[in-house]
């Protein structure tokens, strides 16, 4: 479920992001009146004790001396929003069903009902990988990662997962208890282990590095499931020991229900501009098939891949300006620590979709066709009155080396190998890759026009996911959950190779 009860809440990080929820839902409340015209005031309700529990911030009457202890001062703030939404659900329609415990259990209950294709993601992050596989109608049936704010950000955009099966904790945790969270054959595991150790040591096996433990947990988790494919994707950086990736998967030898499986493997790299990601986006792929699914279906791993390039062909190629188009223009806030602060000029968490009815076939294919009346994430990051004049000097394609920014320019005594810190973005070219460590600053990407640096929701629009995929927590982590996903429309195009084998 989204929320615990108040009465429950036991660590600081389950407060916070019980707070981050009710502010959220209030927000939402905000935003539907902003656009329907509406004014947020409403008197309170019959039922609303009953919504509350419907909610799960309280499991009775009693518990709301807890809530309201827990809220404080936005406890007024929240029992105006619930009470607004009770007198106008029609209109509210299906806004904050996310938000709520009951709505997202219906949708958990309907799923499970469903005979879908079944997929188990590990390192799931904020769930790129899973999102794109939904998308061409698979179930996800556990996920799992170690960070608490990618869980939330899965967990909210994900309501059909039960929470019991969206784990968080390290992989090693949970590999040798599989069985209690998975009853059923599943189709495919998907993930992207984080692999480090590549040092040129003078050994045969350079993936048995210990560094690699998680990769190597990664697949003793194959080795349980016993699932019909396997995607894995990774660094290019890892390509040194794509092959010794291939023998290990190809040298497991699994008893199961009285049969003994197999698999083949093959990788490749492959790019996201291939798959209409507006972004140059290299991803080594791995797939691994059970051998019994490769013979019955007559399917091998390079002619899945095949496949892959061949409905790439004909793609079409979009630009980072393609993914700028349609969303407001925006002032990078100039006073330190106002990140996480709402404004008109800056940008807000949660705000209206002024672009909605706009044509745009980049968005169409990201939000799969839908219109979408708000858009989240989309909020300029703090820039000193420095990095200002720097991004304003900077042409696009400009970086810390140019002539421009010399007299002002701090890391110029390291040029030489950090001339990349700093880079304006081209604006009629696929956008260069999104990485994690935009958390730390974004300086390697500057809009092309305007003085600031992308906004988490350009980000996200970059590495294709829906305007309304909400990311959770703190606003710098927001870069850090967008830079590790896999491009969502590419984590679709592999999907769709896939299916037709399962069906």
């Amino acid at each position: 479920m989204i929320f615990k009860p108040a009465d429950r809440l036991q660590t600081k990080t389950e407060r916070a992001f019980f707070l981050e929820q009710i502010r959220v839902y209030r927000r939402f409340v905000e935003v539907f009146c902003e656009k329907n015209g509406l004014e947020l005031m409403s008197e309170k309700q019959d039922g609303y004790i009953s919504e509350l529990t419907s909610i799960g911030v309280i499991e009775n009457e009693k518990d709301l001396g807890e809530l309201k202890k827990v809220l404080r001062g936005e406890y007024s703030r929240f029992e105006e929003a619930v009470n607004f939404v009770i007198s106008h659900r029609e209109q509210v329609g299906d806004l904050v069903d996310n938000l709520y415990n009951s709505r997202r259990k219906e949708k958990q209950l309907a799923a499970e009902k469903r005979n879908g294709l079944t997929l188990v993601d590990f390192f799931c992050g904020a769930g790129g990988l899973s999102l794109g596989f939904l998308q061409k109608g698979f179930q996800v049936k556990l996920a799992n990662d170690i960070e608490d704010v990618c869980i939330q950000t899965y967990k909210y955009n994900h309501p059909q997962l039960p929470s019991s099966k969206l784990i968080q904790g390290d992989i090693k945790e949970i590999v040798d208890h599989i069985d209690q969270y998975i009853d059923r054959e599943i189709d495919v595991v998907v993930g992207g282990p984080p692999c480090q150790g590549f040092s040129e040591a003078n050994r045969q096996r350079v993936i048995d590095d210990p560094r690699n433990k998680l990769y190597k947990y990664f697949v003793k988790a194959v080795e349980k499931i016993v699932p019909k494919f396997v995607v894995m994707e990774n660094v290019k950086g890892m390509l040194k020991v794509a092959d010794q990736v291939v023998e290990d998967y190809e040298s497991l030898r699994i008893e199961k229900d009285g049969n003994v499986y197999s698999y083949q493997a093959k990788y490749q790299i492959l790019n996201s501009q291939d798959f209409q990601v507006a972004q140059s986006r290299e991803r080594l792929i791995y797939i691994a098939i059970r051998s019994d699914v490769a013979a019955e279906k007559k399917v091998t791993p390079e002619k899945i891949f095949n496949q892959i390039n061949t409905a790439c062909e004909n793609n079409r190629k979009y630009i980072l300006m393609d993914a700028l188009r349609d969303i407001r223009k925006l002032d990078a806030p100039r006073i330190k620590n106002q990140n996480e602060t709402d404004s008109e000029s800056t940008g807000k968490k949660i705000d209206v979709n002024h672009f909605m009815e706009h044509q745009n076939d980049y968005l169409n294919l990201i939000n799969m066709d839908r219109k979408v009346p708000y858009v989240f994430n989309h909020k300029a990051r703090y820039c000193s009155d420095v990095n200002y004049e720097i991004y304003k000097r900077l042409e696009q394609g400009d970086d810390a080396t140019d002539e421009k920014v010399k007299d002002i320019m701090p890391y110029a005594h390291r040029n030489h190998c950090f001339k990349d810190k700093y880079f304006k973005l081209y604006a009629d070219r696929p956008c260069r890759t999104i990485t994690a460590h935009l958390r730390m600053d974004c300086h390697s990407h500057i809009h092309p026009y305007q003085v600031r640096a992308l906004t988490p929701r350009e980000a996200a629009r970059v590495q294709s996911f829906p305007d309304d995929y909400l990311f959770w927590g703190a606003y710098l982590k927001t870069y850090m959950q967008i830079g590790n996903a896999v491009p969502v429309m590419m984590a679709r195009g592999i999907a769709e190779v896939i299916k037709p084998y399962l069906e």
